[in-house]
């Protein structure tokens, strides 16, 4: 299921987005807010998509979306709703390379996902993560009208993050 924006198209993301999720997972600000997914090669790429992202789409219906910007056919993003180890729901999630930061691409996307979230795939509450020192995630989150509930440890990993929630009203 694809889902359109005034400025977007969020597509599910399938090898054929191979190159460019090399790219986005390897950009400054993923490495730095994500981490590395050891996605070093188009090769790890198509394999990561095929072995993590597709199957949560055939379980859920729903899962990472290639952010395409319409104007031009570009792959500037992606936006997700995933299923995530030591999370008590669907979590919210966007990552989108450097030179399409700051033109509100990010928020229009994933609002448009937060609403299919709840209307489309009628789940009941979202949760997001961040980083303590990702800022602008911080605000994206926040004025997609989640709010910041404590901190978290995800299964297997030491970093504390922030934790935000929304339940679908």
């Amino acid at each position: 299921m694809t889902f359109n924006t005034e400025r977007l198209n969020l597509k599910p993301t399938t090898v054929e987005d191979a190159v460019f999720i090399h790219e986005l997972f390897n950009s400054p600000g993923w490495i730095k807010y994500i981490g590395d997914r050891k996605v070093y090669t188009i090769s790890d790429a198509q394999t990561y998509i095929n072995t993590k992202i597709r199957p949560q789409f055939e379980k859920l219906g729903y899962g990472n979306y290639t952010v395409v910007r319409t104007s031009d056919g570009a792959k500037i993003g992606s936006c997700g709703l995933y299923e995530r180890d030591g999370l008590p729901c669907i979590d919210i999630g966007f990552a989108f390379l450097p030179e399409y930061a700051k033109k509100g691409y990010a928020f229009e996307a994933a609002l448009k996902l937060k609403e299919m979230a709840f209307d489309i795939f009628h789940l009941e509450e979202l949760s997001a993560i961040t980083s303590i020192d990702n800022k602008a995630s911080q605000r994206l989150l926040s004025k997609l009208g989640l709010h910041q509930n404590g901190t978290i440890r995800l299964p297997g990993d030491t970093a504390e993050l922030l934790f935000y929630h929304i339940k679908n009203t």
